[in-house]
Formats: C-alpha cells, structure tokens, sequence
C-alpha cells in the first residue's frame, strides 16, 4: 500500500530536491561570470546586497547572487569549492529548515552561504554548536571567510565579561553553544539597566547537530538558580534507613520505568526506624519525599552510568552524549540524595530565578534551522513543534560503507568476547576501528579486555573528554582502536590515513544497541566519509538493557531450548525488527514526554514573555510615573471594591479602606472618614487617586526629577524581581505535585494551567499593592542603588557559573526590619544582617 502511494504521489522529498536543483543550476550558472571579479570587485558585492536589501529586495532576491559570491570567496579564502550538494543544503537552511547531510559532507561550508545571506539584514545570524571547541574551531575557520566578503564574526563564550559578549553579539555572525546563547537571554532579562544586556531581537540561527540540540537536550531546561538552605541531616537519616533495605523484600524496582517503591513490609521498616505511627501522615509528607529519593538514588541511579563521582562532586553524565555535565544538578532533591549515598558533602538545593527550555528559546527566533546527519526518524517532532521540515541532501559521493547486519549472543560475556576478538583481528590487519559505547562503564569494561589481549586504544568517555577533539582526529589512522560513549566526537571528521582505504576503511563496532535509532545511525555514519570505504557491524545481547526491556526472555529461552552456547551468534531480521519496533517505542515515549514538558513549559512561557517585556519596558523608560498611576489604580480599585461587596450602603467597611490607605499610601492628615462617606465606590476611587497624585506631585518636589525617576525603577525593578522568582518556584512546586490530580478524575495539565494563570493574577496584584506602597511610603535616599534580589544566581544547567558571595556591609543609613538587605541577599533586613 505504501509502495503504490508513493508511486501516485510520489516521493516529497525527492520532490523538494528536483525543486531546489533549478535554484543550484542557477547559482552555478554564474560561476564563470563571478570568477572574472578581482578581489576588491568580489568585496564590494556585500555593501551592493545591503544597499538593495535596504532598497526593499528581499533576501530570498539575493540569494542566487549573494551564494554565488560565497562560493568563490570559499574558494579563494579556504581553497574549499562547496560541492552541488552543499548548495542544496545552503538552500534549506536559508528556508528556515532542516538539512540532513551525512558526516564528512561539509556541514560547516554549506551554513557559511545562509550566514552570509542573512547577515545582509543587519539584524544578526547566530550559528549554534554542541560544544565551545566546535564553535571555536568554526569561527576562526569560517571566519577568515566573512572577513575577507567584509562581515564581521563574534564567539560568544562562557566567561567572557558583558563587554565582550555584547561585541560577539553585535557582530554580523555570532558562533556559540547552545547553553551559552540560553544563558544570556536569561541573563539580559535580570539586569539592572539596559547597558548591561548583551543580546539583541532573536533574528536568525542555524543549529549544527539540530537533533542533539532541540531533540536530546529538549527535556532538560536551563536554570539560573539560587540557594535554598535546608538541613542535610534529613538526606543522610534517609540514606542510613534505605541501606538497611532489600530488593523485592521491602521494595520494588521495576526495570523498564525505573520506577521504585516501598513495599508493605518496608514501610513498616520506616516507620520502626524513625519511630512514627504512620509514615503517609500528613505531617511526614518531607520525610517520605527523602526516603523516596534515597531509594531512587540507591536503586536506580548508578555510578560510572548516570553519574560519576570527581573531585568529590557527583557529575551527571549526559546520557546520550556520554558527556560530563558539570555544573548540571538533579532537581528535587535527588542530586543530595545521591550524594549522601556516595559519603560526600551535601550542597544545599536551589530555588530557580529564571528557567527557559531549549524548546521555546529556540521558537522565539524569527527563522529556524538546522543540520544534522540524522533527523529524518524525528521528522513528526520538528513539523509538530518548531514548523520545520526535513530534507534529505543526497551524498557528494555514493556510500560504500559495509552496514553488516547485527550478530545477537545469549549472554553479555559473549558478546563482549566476539567483539574483542573481531577487533583484536581488525587491529592486527592494521584497519582503524572505532568502538561505539553506550555507558562510561561498558567502555571501560572493553578496555580491560583490550588490554588483557594486548591491544593498544585509546578511552573517549566522559572521563576524560577534554582529550576529544584529539582522540577523534586521530581514529582514522592504520591501527588506531578508539573507544568512545556514544555520540562523542560529533561534529570532527575522522580523516583516513595512509593506506586506510585498501584495508577496508573506519570500522565501527557497536557494543550496543542505543534506544535511539538516531544515535545508533550516527555511530554508522562515522564510517564511510564522502566515499570512503568502511563497514559496521553491532553486537548485542539478550541481557542488554533495551532487550531486556521489551521482552527478550522468550527469544532468550528459545536459544537454550536449541542448545545455543555464547559462541554461536543469531543472525536474525526478525530479531533486528524486534530491536527497531522496540526503539520506535521508546522514541514515541520520549517524544510524548518532551511535548508533555512543552505543554507545562508553555504556561510559564506565556507569564515569562509578558514580564520580561514589562521588565524591558521599566529598564528602557525615560518616565515610569504614568505606569506607576496605573498600578496604583489598579490597587486601590482592589481595596475599595473588596470593602464595598454588600449591596446595603451601611454595610461597607469604610473605615477597614481608611485604614489601609493610612497605613499604606497616604499621611493622616490627607483623607478621613468623612470624606468617603455617602459616594459611591467609582467616586471614592476618583478621590482616593486625586490624594494619592498630590501627594505624589509633593514628593517630586522635594528631589530632582532625575532622582525621582531612578526611585520609581528601584522600587519596580525589585518588586516585580522579588515577585517572579518568588512565583517561578511556587510554579515547579505545583508542576511537581500536580500530576497527583489525576487520581481525581482531573485533567493535570488543565488544572496546572489554571492554577498557574490564578498564581499570576494574584503575584500580578501583589506587585501592584507592593509598588503602591513602597513609592508612597518609602523614605527617598540620595543614594538610590539598584539591587540584584538574587546575588548568588548561577547557571546550573550548563557551564557553572563562579558561585558569587555575599559581600560585608556597614550599616550607614536607617534600613526598616522589613526591607530588603542592603547586603544584596535578597533576604529581609531582620532575617540577614539585622537578626
């Protein structure tokens, strides 16, 4: 059925690649033209396309010209002529889509012609790495490009200073990590004055490893955090009592969720051992939480796999790029428990300041795109969340690359053997072999077996990553053996040596199936570069994780039944459907899970864009004063609307309405009693706000308008600061809970989204009764400072940021017991230096 639709409707994408060839037939065509330029005719094409794109032509006009120029300002500058190929994919990355182009097909050439086109507009182009070594590389590369057609290049790295980065960012083209480019768009939306962003309007981005990117890191939000101080005792009590527990006795684990629960007889263990009458009391509800993260920490997470212990820090490994994750902390209290498991110091949790998912920075750009040597298997995903297609760019060069069908084994022993003898001979012969990984501990465990038989290799794993690019560069070589976790070393060619290709080109031996197709695919695609030979060959086992979760016991026990022993390998396509349908499965589970993580991130996508324009809008203002009016309207609408509910006249509580406004907004002696008596609410609003601006106008008096005007942002910026980050943690405690709701018939996301909008409207009228009160009320100083409300931030979700102190203070002028702290805690006066 499939086959005849095909047929009618044919292939889409063979479609789109016969309607991009009219457009590289085009661009090719004027090659000889564009040769005849000297250097300095070539050079002034740039400010001929700025000048017509100012004229009003669009870039899509340009196009055929302006790639054109590139092509041969690559040839002249890099000695690189980029291949039809390459202009396909120029051409989908400039349509705000997908390019799919194989390893060693010339990825970082082919996004120079989008760069350089789109960078016409002024507006800005930022192309996107995994990591800073690929950015760098790529900037100095193609940089020496843009330069010489008159653009200019920025690399935007971590720990530069504002300075810096504001220059990376105002370049024409800006090279950077993922995390990085995240980071500083939470950042530009904390500071204190406009001068301190470093980020322009999200124009245009071209993601290299788009897959890695917005499919593998989608789950994981960044985090700008501060501490939240709580006891470890609780950590290490937990700990102590799960120690003392047995599997399938007092709990239950269960392999294919990673799901673990106390049993009947282990919570009376618990309730034994820290002497309570019944553990699920709502007053234990803290303790159950410790006690099920010791017991998630025990039995599910495991050391040298999901995590491993370095300089007495636990360090998360990136499950699928086999990466350290320095600085990245598990949330909800697993990361302590962890580390109580394995005997170190318990850092104290954090509280989010400010969280983005990569998911919706990277839907706020204008235009989206992306390169990867394997997107197809997640086409549905990138249509559905960020409107992009994905289109197949064919091989420069046939690929000859031996993909051999996978050898199954009965037990883990044998297939670790088979793949060290089949390697051992491959490194006797000479021909470079590149081991494929799919935990720290599996390659260290073929290490050992390497050097029992005295192969000499090379370890990529998260260990000792910082070694990568080297290793990487050096696997293609005539006896090279290199071990590497998964997708380690994307991005960097593996060349092939001398004498390589008659010995059969890069083999690639997996020792595992991953979950993912995709990842599986980009081991393969390290091997058969731009025609060059190579084979692949996978070994698996009826005891590897992703068999053992979806059900190889039958397939297990037919193979005894048949007297198979560890020697005799399976070759069976039926087998290898097994091992694809069950990969299908889990991408569709995790596919489901990151749009679950969408939906929820999206109500906080909403509140965050209407702050952070807010929060734009005080930082950029000249005059907040007519704001300020507003919010105190707004407020005193609240207060007079809440007292005069009752139909009866006589029933008001006009003195409750005195009473506020005396102890909040105005002095005694400006309004009383009497003056509120017999007028209808609208009325009392009128005069309540005719009070409140003469007395404001009074204020205005006694200081420059200068001064006056810095007043309103201090006392805005902190409100709405204090507010937020306050609301952001409420927002991850319900999103935490919530799906208990379910038990109740109630749809979670529903109610997460309905809970969360009322939380708004509440922290909205919270600043507004804030504002109201300190701009009323407060005492003006001279000397107005804006003040972080959070001087411990740091960014926990990428490169750890230097944990910044609280700084000693001299109490030199009256501060109120309820006002913030002068030393910048963001903590009351009487909870900090005033206890």
């Amino acid at each position: 059925m499939r086959g005849l639709l095909k047929k009618v409707l044919g292939d889409g994408n063979q479609r789109q690649l016969n309607r991009l060839q009219k457009i590289v037939d085009e661009i090719e065509a004027l090659e000889p033209e564009i040769e005849k330029l000297s250097d300095d005719e070539l050079r002034a094409k740039t400010a001929v396309f700025k000048q017509r794109y100012q004229d009003g032509e669009q870039l899509d006009d340009l196009m055929v010209e302006a790639y054109a120029v590139v092509r041969e300002g690559a040839k002249r500058v890099l000695g690189m002529r980029p291949f039809p190929v390459q202009l396909t994919g120029a051409i989908v990355l400039h349509e705000g889509n997908i390019a799919e182009m194989k390893t060693g097909e010339g990825k970082t050439l082919a996004s120079s012609m989008p760069a350089y086109l789109n960078a016409l507009s002024g507006k800005g182009v930022h192309i996107i790495t995994v990591n800073e070594y690929l950015a760098d590389r790529d900037a100095k590369e193609m940089g020496k490009l843009f330069e010489y057609l008159g653009l200019t290049v920025g690399l935007n790295g971590n720990g530069m200073s504002k300075e810096e980065k504001r220059a990376a960012y105002y370049a024409d083209i800006t090279y950077g990590t993922n995390n990085e480019f995240g980071f500083d768009y939470l950042r530009d939306n904390m500071v204190l004055y406009k001068e301190q962003m470093v980020q322009r309007p999200l124009n245009y981005a071209i993601i290299d490893e788009v897959d890695s990117i917005l499919i593998d890191e989608a789950r994981t939000p960044l985090i700008i955090s501060g501490s939240a101080r709580k006891s470890a005792n609780l950590y290490m009590q937990a700990n102590a009592f799960v120690r003392t527990l047995k599997n399938e006795e007092d709990y239950t684990y269960d392999v294919k969720t990673k799901g673990v629960q106390l049993a009947e007889e282990g919570i009376n263990k618990a309730e034994r051992f820290f002497g309570i009458e019944n553990l699920y009391d709502l007053n234990n509800v803290t303790l159950t939480h410790h006690i099920n993260q010791a017991l998630k920490a025990h039995a599910s997470m495991h050391r040298d796999t999901d995590y491993v212990v370095e300089e007495g820090e636990v360090v998360i490994v990136d499950q699928f790029t086999g990466r350290l994750m320095k600085g990245r902390r598990y949330s909800d209290g697993l990361h302590q428990a962890i580390e109580a498991k394995e005997g170190l110091q318990i850092q104290n949790e954090s509280m989010t300041l400010a969280s983005i998912t990569f998911q919706n920075l990277f839907r706020m750009y204008g235009k989206l795109s992306g390169m990867t040597g394997t997107a197809k298997t997640e086409e549905e995903e990138f249509r559905n969340i960020y409107n992009m297609d994905v289109i197949a760019i064919p091989t420069n060069q046939p690929i000859v690359r031996d993909d051999k069908a996978d050898l199954i084994f009965k037990s883990i022993e044998g297939k670790f053997r088979a793949a060290v003898d089949d390697i051992k001979e491959r490194y006797e012969l000479g021909q470079p072999v590149l081991v494929g990984t799919v935990a720290v501990e599996t390659s260290e465990v073929i290490s050992k077996l390497l050097k029992r038989v005295g192969v000499k290799h090379n370890v990529l794993n998260a260990k000792n990553h910082y070694r990568e690019a080297e290793i990487i560069e050096g696997a293609g070589q005539k006896g090279s053996v290199t071990i590497a976790t998964n997708m380690a070393g994307r991005g960097t060619d593996i060349k092939l040596g001398e004498g390589v290709k008659e010995l059969g080109g890069l083999a690639v031996i997996g020792t595992e199936r991953h979950e993912s197709r995709r990842i599986d695919n980009q081991l393969r695609g390290r091997s058969g570069r731009q025609g060059d030979p190579g084979v692949t060959q996978f070994y698996l086992s009826m005891e590897d994780e992703l068999m053992r979760r979806f059900g190889s016991d039958n397939m297990k026990a037919m193979m005894e039944r048949l007297g198979m022993d560890d020697s005799q390998p399976i070759e069976s396509k039926m087998v290898s459907r097994a091992v694809e349908s069950a990969q299908k499965r889990v991408e569709g589970n995790n596919f489901d899970a990151r749009k679950t993580i969408l939906s929820y991130d999206d109500v906080l996508r909403q509140q965050r864009e209407i702050i952070y324009k807010q929060r734009f809008e005080v930082i950029d203002s000249e005059n907040l004063r007519e704001i300020i009016e507003q919010m105190i309207l707004s407020s005193v609408e609240g207060l007079v609307q809440s007292h005069t509910q009752e139909d009866l006249e006589e029933d008001w509580n006009l003195s409750a309405i005195i009473e506020y406004l005396h102890a909040n907004l105005l002095e005694q002696e400006d309004i009383s009693l009497e003056d509120l008596k017999n007028k209808d609410p609208e009325e009392m609003v009128d005069l309540i706000m005719q009070k409140i601006k003469h007395r404001y106008d009074k204020k205005e008096e006694e200081l420059t308008s200068e001064q006056m005007r810095e007043f309103e942002k201090v006392i805005l910026l902190r409100s709405v600061d204090t507010k937020w980050m306050d609301h952001i943690d409420q927002m991850d405690q319900l999103r935490q809970g919530i799906h208990l709701r379910a038990y109740g018939q109630n749809d979670p996301l529903r109610e997460y989204q309905m809970e969360g909008f009322a939380m708004f409207e509440q922290m909205i009228l919270a600043i507004n009764d804030e504002v109201a009160r300190y701009v009323m009320k407060a005492q003006i100083r001279e000397n107005l400072q804006r003040q972080e409300v959070a001087k411990d931030a740091k960014a926990v979700s990428g490169d750890q940021e230097k944990k910044k102190t609280r700084q000693p203070f001299v109490k030199s002028e009256d501060v109120g017991r309820n006002d913030p702290c002068p030393c910048g805690s963001g903590k009351k006066y009487k909870q900090c230096h005033g206890a």
